[in-house]
Formats: structure tokens, C-alpha cells, sequence
């Protein structure tokens, strides 16, 4: 989580940026990452260099690729040697060296650059997959490296390196990083922009428990937080088991993730690449619209779609209009989750609380073609303090199957009251957190028939939901014991305030006195 001595830090690099004449905030969001990026480059090179030193120590055959060339101008592009000389070095090698090469990175690798500022293009290797850096390069082609000044360089690497030295213990945190910096950028409450917190992620990835022959998708992947946390997940539930074939789909055809964003996509990229996830589809797309053709193509959706808003009714997909005709994204993903999932696909899904209970007929209808249509697992009503310091919006996570031949027969809810984390704008870390309890619960469902509904957890026949408009908001279910409080007889009551009166009048008359 982003504490309030991160933020200032942040704040400063926004502010020595801003006063180097470079004030668009999406600008400044990607120039930042930027330099995130060529940091943690480096940073991989580094566990790159020990593991090619213990093969050779331990005499293991094998040569370890690197991402920087060998050569003096290759070397001298790295974070590690660039961040500690003269400014004028620092701004010209990062405009006129690192810059152009990061956006020609092929195989995992960054080219050389002559001495004249030209790109050495890495041959074509017939032997490798370009995967991931040819995706890359398509994001980072009309990028631009825009910071103005020397002195404005050697400032935000400073206070970045100051970040990473002192504050920043873990990649994932790049992602919450991001997430506040949209927040400044006043994107969050219009886009519908709000970062998944990872613990959140991987509780959801943990409910769906992603195997090694999955398909996975994110149609609204923003920093592809999901696509990283089932890849984590799979790592190390399955690394140790994968067959060669299995391997091959994690490199593969395994993640694929969209948005409508550019600079999303840009961090997506990035951000994938940073994580090992070297073959994943990433692309630009609006995944509601008629364009998206896509269907029966996933085994596994994950995601936290856009809440706020309405889209162009003119390019909505026919197909979706036809589950459920609305124009508010909340419900066409859900739609959309459905068509893209192959038959049996599993989806883990946010929504705003209104989906579980709105009364429209298009809310109703995407409701009814969950449970009637297809197996609705799980309804996992979430506080509303998840999203703060950066949203209060109430939500729900939804757990469900595409089956297109109904088998909802018990809905599982949910009342999470804790995550661990306070739920004020400061999001400490408290002991109180539901979320081992709802995995574990979960994936033991037979030993939840006699819970009662007073307690956290319970399920709700399929029918009762029927009668109930296809409710699923829990309050509709949920039971509230009521503990009878025993008070004095009212005679008692009366003479205790008369007593106090008293005293009143006596202490008032004793202050005229002094008066």
C-alpha cells in the first residue's frame, strides 16, 4: 500500500516535472514509468549476471541471455551506471541511447547503439518467438522521451531511486505506484480507472485456481495486475509439474489482455515483460463494441471492468444488446464475459453493488442469464473501503460458470466485512481479514448446507432468488440477530433524572452565588 511518506515522494517528482514545463498528466505518468522500466531492466540483468556466475561456478553448461549488448556503449546504458553520472551524461545517453533502443528491444533484448546515435538492429533469429517484444515495440512506436532538462532527469531518477532504495519492496508495487498517479491525473472517477488491490487479485485467482491448460483473459486489463497474479499462481502451485506442452501454453497463447488505453497498454507491456510473461496477446481494443468478434475462446476470465459510465450505444455488440440492452459497461462485460468463455470456462469478476440489485430490466436480465442460463457459484459482497483512498464505491465479487444449459441450484454468498487492511482513506494493515476464510470456505462448499444465515457465509436456493426478482444483494438474505436489552423500570429511570435535575439546579444556584 502507498503510505503518506511515498506520496510526498511522488509528489516531489510530479512537482520538479511539472516545473520543467512538462504539465500534461498522462505525460508524466508515462515518462515515469519510463524510467521504471529502464530501471527494472537492470535490475533483472543483475539476477541475470548471478545466475550466469553460479552455472559457471557450479560448471552447469548453458549460456544465460542478457538484455544489455556486452559492448562499452551497451553497458553504459544501464540504470546502474547511468544514475550516478554527470546530468548532461545522464540526459543525453537516456535521450539519444536508451530510449531509441528500449523501443527496438527484440528476443528480450536491447540493441546496440553506434556512436553516431544509431540503432544496431538485433537480427532475425528464425529459431526464437518475438512474442511479447514484438507487442512491445507496437505500444512504444510513437512514444516519446520528454523530459526537458538535464536537471529534471537527475532529479526524478534521484527521487526514483530514493523510492526503490527506501520504500519499495516488491514489483507489484510499481502497480500501486500507477494506480495514485492516475488519481492525480483525475482519470480515476472519470474512466472508471481504479487498480485492483493485489491482495483482492490474488483472492480472486485463488477462487477460480487457474491450472497450466487454461486460457486466460482480461478484456479491460489496465496495468494487467490479473494477468500477473494467475501467472504468479500458476508458478507456484504448478511450476515444478508442467509438461513440456504445458510450458508452451504459459508462453504462449496462455494470457491475453485488452484496453482502450495507450498508455495502459504501454504499462501493461512493460509491466508483463517485467514479471517473465514474455508471449502474452496484448491489444487495443474496446471490447463491448461490435468490433470484438471474439467467442468461446477462454477458459478463464479475470477481471475488474469499468464501472462508471455509458458507451456509445452505435457501437455496442449486437450480441451483448441481446443478453442484455443497456448501454452501462457493468453489465455488457458481464455479457461479454460469457460469450468470450468457452463452454465450462470459469469467471471471477467486480461489479458495483447496483448490479446485484438493479431493478432495470436490463439489470434483471443479465441477473436471470446467470442463474438460469448458466452456474452462478458465488456472490461476494465486498466493503466499501477496498477501493479508498481513491473510490467508496460498494462492490461484489461474482464467481460463476458458463455452462448455456443452466445448474445453478444453491447460490453461495458472502458477507466480507475485513481484508485486512483498515477501511478509512489510510488503508493500514489490521489483523481483521475475511479473505483466508472465504478461500478456504470456498473450495470446501459441502460443509457449507448448515450455516446458518446469521453468520458470514450461507447458501440460497435458486428458487428463493427467483421469487425475490433475481436478487443478489445479500441484506435480501442475510438475518440480523437481535439481543434484547434489558432497561431499569421506567419509574427507576424517572428518579435517576430527577436526581440529576436537582444537582443541575443546585450547582447553578451555587454559580449565582459566586457571580
Amino acid at each position: 500500500m502507498i503510505t503518506g511518506v511515498i506520496k510526498n515522494k511522488i509528489d516531489k517528482i510530479w512537482t520538479d516535472i511539472w516545473a520543467g514545463g512538462l504539465t500534461m498528466p498522462f505525460k508524466v505518468i508515462e515518462q515515469i514509468t519510463y524510467l521504471m522500466f529502464i530501471r527494472s531492466l537492470d535490475q533483472k540483468e543483475i539476477k541475470n549476471e548471478k545466475k550466469a556466475a553460479a552455472f559457471k561456478m557450479r560448471g552447469i553448461k548453458g549460456k544465460v541471455e542478457m538484455i544489455f549488448p556486452e559492448s562499452e556503449s551497451g553497458q553504459s546504458m544501464r540504470w546502474s551506471k547511468l544514475k550516478d553520472a554527470d546530468p548532461e551524461v545522464i540526459f543525453k545517453t537516456l535521450r539519444v541511447k536508451v530510449f531509441p533502443a528500449i523501443k527496438e528491444m527484440k528476443y528480450g533484448r536491447i540493441p546496440d547503439v553506434d556512436e553516431t546515435g544509431e540503432v544496431i538492429p538485433i537480427p532475425d533469429d528464425p529459431t526464437k518467438d518475438n512474442g511479447m517484444q514484438s507487442a512491445f515495440t507496437k505500444f512504444m512506436k510513437d512514444a516519446l522521451f520528454e523530459l526537458p532538462t538535464a536537471e529534471v532527469v537527475t532529479k526524478v531518477i534521484t527521487g526514483l531511486e530514493d523510492l526503490y532504495q527506501h520504500d519499495i519492496q516488491e514489483l507489484d508495487m510499481q502497480g500501486d505506484l500507477y494506480e495514485y498517479m492516475l488519481g492525480k491525473a483525475a482519470s480515476s472517477g472519470t474512466n472508471g480507472q481504479f487498480r485492483t488491490p493485489k491482495h483482492i487479485r490474488d483472492m480472486m485467482v485463488a477462487l477460480i485456481d487457474p491450472n497450466p491448460d487454461d486460457i486466460i483473459c482480461d478484456p479491460a486489463c489496465g496495468t494487467a495486475g490479473f494477468l500477473i497474479s494467475a501467472a504468479e499462481h500458476i508458478r507456484a502451485k504448478y511450476g515444478d509439474k508442467m509438461t513440456d506442452e504445458q510450458w508452451s501454453n504459459f508462453n504462449s497463447t496462455m494470457f491475453s489482455g485488452f484496453d482502450t488505453d495507450m498508455t495502459m497498454l504501454r504499462i501493461s507491456a512493460m509491466n508483463l515483460m517485467l514479471h517473465s510473461i514474455t508471449h502474452p496477446t496484448i491489444d487495443y481494443k474496446n471490447s463491448v463494441s461490435e468490433k470484438n468478434d471474439i467467442d468461446s475462446e477462454y477458459t478463464v476470465c479475470l477481471a475488474n471492468p469499468p464501472f462508471k459510465g455509458t458507451v456509445d450505444a452505435e457501437t455496442i455488440s449486437t450480441s451483448l444488446k441481446a443478453v442484455t440492452n443497456t448501454k452501462k459497461t457493468e453489465l455488457l462485460f458481464l455479457a461479454l464475459f460469457l460469450r468470450m468463455l468457452k463452454k465450462g470456462g470459469r469467471c471471477a469478476c467486480i461489479v458495483p453493488d447496483g448490479v446485484l440489485f438493479g431493478s432495470s430490466k436490463a439489470h434483471q436480465a443479465m441477473r436471470k442469464e446467470l442463474i438460469e442460463n448458466h452456474t452462478l457459484q458465488a456472490v461476494i459482497s465486498m466493503p466499501s473501503g477496498v477501493f479508498k483512498p481513491y473510490a467508496g464505491v460498494s462492490t461484489a465479487v461474482l464467481v460463476f460458470i458458463k455452462t448455456s444449459m443452466g445448474g445453478t441450484d444453491n447460490v453461495w454468498f458472502y458477507d466480507m466485512q475485513a481484508d485486512g487492511f483498515s477501511l478509512d482513506d489510510r488503508r493500514s494493515e489490521v489483523k481483521e481479514n475475511d479473505i483466508p476464510d472465504i478461500i478456504a470456505r470456498f473450495h470446501n462448499l459441502e460443509c457449507e448446507n448448515e450455516r446458518a444465515r446469521t453468520e458470514k457465509s450461507f447458501f440460497v436456493p435458486k428458487q428463493e432468488i427467483v421469487d425475490n426478482g433475481y436478487d443478489l444483494s445479500i441484506n435480501k438474505y442475510k438475518k440480523v440477530e437481535y439481543v434484547a436489552e434489558e432497561y431499569p423500570p421506567t419509574s427507576e429511570i424517572l428518579a435517576n433524572v430527577n436526581k440529576r435535575f436537582e444537582l443541575m439546579k443546585s450547582e447553578l444556584k451555587q454559580l449565582e452565588e459566586l457571580l
